[in-house]
């Protein structure tokens, strides 16, 4: 017998996932992994085409690996990962917004937590979908990425799905009390892919925007994915505790906030 809030996390999986499987078409799930096959595949014409298939001695001191192609095929997964993640659940309220139904949400006995947790399941469920593609793509093209044994691969994925979920909660309450979804998710999407090194070493940023990047839990996450499936040295335990500390600190900190945020939406819509 499930518990209230797996009763309430589990009927929103099933509510997801039937509806995008019938609203949706094929061509969106294609239309997702664009953006990580094009950067997986762009990334190989370069090194071939530009790079001669070698890579400069100060990205593999950087990095501490010298395959690029792993290093951006992680990097474009993760991205895939952050950007689906945070795109299903941060606009899970927005959307009853949109749809009419935020006030029948808000007198319905389900905590929140429960309720994003569903969209969570579902969003990271898809998201395995297409990952798996992604690497089945890239593993076409001779990319072979390197990992620390499946407790290691087990801790990155959690460490960052914790992550995604901490900054889901607070953009979440941000797009609610604002009433707009768009420019704030992609102006966090743009952060960061700047700020988090998904697709470059941060350390050629400049040392302000490294340390901006500190307090987005996704940089932290990405140190723990970085050591795990490229260095394979296994995941840093410092960045690893910084990335949970952070992710759940955020997750708090949305949780506290929605309330405001959804009275704030109510008054807005009437």
């Amino acid at each position: 017998m499930l518990s209230p809030p797996a009763r309430v996390l589990w009927a929103t999986f099933l509510r997801t996932w039937t509806i995008t499987r019938h609203a949706y078409p094929w061509s969106y799930f294609i239309g997702t992994l664009m953006l990580g096959v094009f950067t997986v595949g762009l990334a190989h014409l370069g090194l071939t085409a530009i790079g001669g298939g070698r890579v400069a001695g100060d990205f593999a001191a950087t990095t501490g690996s010298a395959d690029y192609l792993g290093y951006i095929t992680v990097g474009a997964a993760a991205f895939m990962f952050t950007t689906h993640g945070v795109l299903w659940v941060a606009k899970a309220l927005i959307q009853e917004q949109r749809e009419g139904t935020m006030g029948a949400l808000l007198v319905a006995p389900a905590a929140r937590l429960p309720y994003l947790l569903g969209f969570a399941a579902f969003a990271f469920t898809a998201i395995v979908l297409e990952v798996a593609v992604l690497l089945a793509c890239a593993l076409a093209l001779g990319v072979r990425p390197s990992a620390s044994g499946a407790a290691g691969a087990l801790t990155a994925l959690l460490t960052l799905a914790v992550a995604v979920f901490g900054m889901s909660m607070v953009l979440s309450a941000a797009m609610i009390a604002a009433g707009e979804a768009h420019i704030t998710q992609n102006t966090v999407f743009f952060a960061i892919a700047l700020l988090s090194g998904f697709t470059f070493p941060r350390q050629d940023l400049p040392a302000a925007l490294q340390w901006l990047g500190e307090p987005v839990p996704t940089t932290a996450a990405m140190d723990v994915v970085r050591g795990v499936f490229t260095t394979g040295t296994g995941a840093p335990p410092g960045r690893l505790a910084v990335a949970l500390a952070l992710g759940c600190a955020y997750g708090v900190a949305g949780l506290l906030w929605l309330p405001r945020a959804e009275r704030r939406a109510m008054e807005r819509s009437y």
